[in-house]
């Protein structure tokens, strides 16, 4: 049986009390902690090993995370859900200049402040307030589509981010702006992680909803997180079991910005 570090748990949810200015109405399982929080109308679960599957969405916004990230990245889960609720230090995007970033400062960027792995893309944009970069855009290289013209080119965003406690009001919005200049793309497609959003609010800036990708099994062993594609693979094979155990997201909506 895996050892829960409960004093980091709490930590976390007396940490995010705070940043939120609210207080947790807090439920303990087996399996998970619930806390409610009726001021913001949030619920947020933190699933422990063994949980399985996610629960049902039990308000307008409820977010699932996973024991491994509040163990390995509480700060960035802090700063995420504060951003989310409108804390931190706001800057205007108008206030911001635009410009293609590097690969290695990109990876850096997102390895600080994106809860996800940290990838390069192809093309990478960021916004500086005098000088210092605050967000971070990152795109695929072009793709041809079935059933469009030879010209048609179909572009991903695969990640999106700001610096841990700021909040780039209009941020998206400029970084998209500037790649569209650039590329002239006919459309733009992204996921959106239906751990955090049930209702993106991306269509705010023209993106249409166009499918449910079904929830993603992984496997967490020592801390590492590994995508499990085959059914037969959710078995947990370790040769420690008590450090080896699945997970499964509540999947992703796909968007797409046609332009």
């Amino acid at each position: 049986m895996m050892a829960i570090q409960t004093d980091k748990i709490d930590a976390f949810i007396q940490h995010v009390s705070a940043l939120l200015r609210t207080d947790f109405e807090r439920k303990d399982a087996e399996h998970y902690l619930l806390l409610r929080a009726a001021s913001l109308d949030l619920t947020l679960i933190v699933y422990l090993p063994g949980a399985g599957q996610r629960l049902p969405h039990a308000t307008n916004r409820t977010i699932h995370v996973d024991y491994d990230q509040v163990i390995l990245n509480a700060d960035k889960l802090s700063a995420r859900l504060a951003s989310l609720f409108g804390n931190g230090q706001v800057v205007y995007a108008r206030k911001t200049v635009a410009a293609r970033v590097d690969k290695r400062v990109t990876l850096s960027f997102l390895a600080e402040h994106h809860l996800q792995g940290a990838v390069p893309g192809k093309y990478r944009y960021g916004l500086f307030h005098e000088g210092e970069l605050l967000s971070i855009a990152v795109f695929s290289g072009g793709r041809r589509m079935r059933n469009q013209p030879e010209a048609y080119r179909s572009f991903e965003l695969i990640r999106f981010c700001h610096k841990s406690n700021y909040r780039v009001v209009g941020g998206l919005s400029k970084l998209l702006k500037a790649f569209i200049d650039d590329f002239q793309p006919n459309d733009i497609m992204t996921y959106v992680d239906r751990d955090w959003a049930q209702d993106s609010n991306l269509s705010a800036l023209g993106f249409q909803e166009v499918g449910v990708i079904p929830p993603q099994w992984y496997r967490i062993s020592d801390g590492v997180r590994t995508a499990i594609t085959d059914l037969e693979q959710r078995e947990v094979q370790s040769e420690n079991p008590s450090t080896a155990y699945l997970v499964c997201n509540a999947g992703s909506t796909k968007l797409v910005l046609s332009l």
